[in-house]
């Protein structure tokens, strides 16, 4: 039986101030997760670097006015996430997936509600076709309800099919459900019922704010977080494309384990996790398939959460360096359509590394940049 993660006995936690000032940073624009973390290292603070939001978008090429998230909206959308029972949780805090908090760019702050304890267990996400077969469906209640048995949340999507069926299975011992819209916004509704209980006895995960209705983009984005809170994701049935093999392509990227069970090559829905076979996932018959490949990971001991240099909001920043138009000219001039890594622009440019990162922020939040994960950048073309 797999043992719970142990919580570090001492979390920094957020004060007040400091839980406004960054929930501010992240809804202003332009602002992704490794943007934060950049603006924060550089700053000291995500106050220090709310306040450099503008001119730093400025240097970057913007002719209008960045769009800064005011006290008054962080503070209403905090109070309606309290009237909905949901807490906002940071990084490194007690209900924020340890895992999460390793994979590369993680949400500065996710909103939960229900079991926090239960972000600290070991976690297997189980997704699949939201047309799942009835035999999809009842092999996936079997392996949801034998990981519970075994000391594993099972984590999903609440999406109709598969992912009903695992959260279902699994809600007597633990679930744990990430939602592309708001924490308070129902979809499908047909599961109302179910994320009400899920919300009382397991456990719901959002990013984004309350009352936020999902579009289709955003159902990737919350399944990166599906892959990133568990140590392996499990596929159970998923066409050629699918949703569920956007999962299971993160969970790869994130040094995830990647299960997958066999199906009928008449069937559809099998294409995708039989392709995922003769990719190298590892093969699902049983429990005992899932709970094997991970007992090695549960043995090495967690490694600490992402620190940020905002965990002490006094601290004072030192001065930006003076960057000259030449050197951001041959910044620009480095970046193209192609994702770079930084460290090889660091290279090709011979700028100073502090420069060349205020320079791709400038770049950011004039939204003249995108970031491709691991280090990559690329030029986005007016």
């Amino acid at each position: 039986m797999a043992k719970a993660s142990k919580a570090p006995e001492a979390r920094k936690r957020l004060n007040n101030a400091q839980r406004l000032a960054w929930l501010r940073l992240i809804r202003s624009e332009n602002v992704g997760p490794a943007t934060f973390r950049a603006l924060v290292n550089e700053f000291g603070g995500a106050d220090a670097a709310i306040e450099a939001l503008p001119a730093l978008s400025r240097r970057g090429g913007r002719t209008h006015a960045i769009r800064l998230c005011t006290a008054a909206e962080a503070e209403a959308e905090l109070e309606a996430a309290e009237r909905f029972g949901a807490q906002l949780v940071a990084v490194g805090e007690p209900g924020y997936p340890p895992a999460l908090a390793q994979v590369d760019g993680p949400p500065p702050v996710i909103y939960v509600k229900g079991r926090i304890e239960l972000a600290d267990m070991p976690i297997v996400a189980m997704v699949g076709a939201r047309n799942g077969s009835a035999v999809g469906q009842k092999f996936t209640r079997q392996i949801a309800s034998g990981l519970g048995l075994e000391g594993f949340v099972v984590a999903s999507g609440l999406a109709r099919g598969i992912d009903t069926a695992a959260h279902t299975a699994a809600l007597p011992h633990g679930t744990i459900a990430v939602v592309a819209g708001g924490i308070d916004v129902v979809y499908p509704p047909e599961n109302e019922a179910l994320q009400e209980d899920i919300g009382t006895r397991g456990l719901i995960i959002s990013e984004r704010s309350p009352g936020f209705s999902p579009r289709g983009k955003d159902f990737p984005r919350r399944n990166r977080l599906i892959s990133g809170i568990s140590l392996g994701v499990v596929v159970v049935e998923a066409a050629e494309r699918s949703g569920s093999l956007i999962t299971a392509r993160l969970a790869g990227e994130q040094g995830r384990e990647v299960f997958a069970v066999p199906g009928s090559p008449l069937d559809p829905r099998a294409a995708g996790t039989n392709n995922l076979l003769r990719q190298g996932a590892t093969l699902v018959t049983n429990v005992s398939d899932i709970v094997e490949t991970l007992a090695p990971i549960l043995g090495r001991p967690p490694a600490p959460p992402v620190e940020l240099a905002s965990s002490d909001e006094a601290a004072t920043p030192a001065p930006l360096p003076d960057i000259g138009q030449s050197e951001r000219a041959r910044i620009v001039e480095a970046l193209g359509p192609s994702p770079v890594d930084i460290d090889e622009l660091i290279r090709a440019t011979g700028i100073e590394t502090r420069k060349v990162h205020i320079v791709l922020l400038e770049l950011d939040l004039a939204g003249r940049l995108q970031r491709h994960g691991r280090q990559l950048v690329s030029l986005i073309e007016p």
